[in-house]
């Protein structure tokens, strides 16, 4: 099937998500090719619901896919096992969550991450530098798991306002990343965030709560949730009463 795909030039305006291609296509939610990655644009598009993913030696490649996978921070699934190892690791003084303490760290070890079923990454060097750059200005964020003062998981992601969206995550030791997720969902439920996006449907995060919404709801959502005042990024050890109370 021949389908026409818009082609950005740098400071062009994104179309709107609706005109993303749909599910009788061969690329479902491919909105638009080409643009630039620079601050300016990933906020616009981040605010309409698209988000860049491409491959190495692709052009820039934006999708709005529908529907649209979200984690209701209410509807995480904390399982038996990890709720075991949350309250080790909130229990050893070994054991730490931060935030923001070593961003370029984190995106840089998803990146490199090798993931089953994956060849290659969509974490080029120049969505990196990206990335980096919106964290300087405050709009993307990480979160790390330390044991021993050593990094062995962690997430990073994008927020306007209350509006937040997972890029990626990884684990140096088993549920280190789940950990760094579980430290989100805290931060999310005692500043008011309601879901943190997962763009795309997988069976892993599914079964940690996340499900489908449309995209025309989604997209509402952002609309109102990034009005609102920024969260404050920060992490505190009384936050994991949001998932273990007392």
């Amino acid at each position: 099937m021949d389908v026409a795909l818009p082609w950005l030039a740098p400071g062009d305006p994104f179309p709107t998500p609706e005109s993303a291609w749909g599910l009788d296509t061969p690329a479902p939610g491919l909105l638009a090719a080409g643009g630039t990655l620079d601050t300016e644009t990933l906020c616009c598009a981040y605010a309409q619901g698209s988000f860049p993913w491409f491959s190495d030696g692709q052009p820039i490649l934006w999708w709005a896919p529908d529907p649209r996978m979200v984690l209701q921070v209410n509807q995480f699934k904390l399982h038996p096992s990890l709720r075991k190892t949350l309250k080790k690791f909130h229990k050893s003084p070994e054991c730490s969550v931060t935030v923001d303490k070593a961003f370029s760290r984190v995106i840089r070890t998803c990146a490199t991450q090798s993931r089953k079923g994956q060849n290659g990454t969509w974490i080029v060097p120049s969505m990196v530098e990206a990335y980096e750059q919106l964290h300087a200005l405050g709009v993307a964020h990480s979160v790390e798991t330390w044991v021993d003062d050593k990094l062995i998981g962690g997430l990073y992601f994008v927020a306007l306002g209350k509006a937040v969206f997972g890029e990626s995550m990884f684990a140096h030791v088993t549920d280190a990343s789940k950990i760094a997720l579980a430290a989100l969902v805290c931060i999310a439920k005692a500043q008011g965030v309601p879901w943190i996006d997962c763009q795309q449907n997988t069976r892993h995060l599914a079964s940690l709560g996340a499900a489908e919404i449309p995209r025309k709801a989604f997209v509402a959502d952002i609309q109102a949730l990034s009005s609102e005042p920024d969260p404050q990024w920060f992490f505190e050890s009384v936050y994991w009463s949001q998932l273990l109370p007392r």
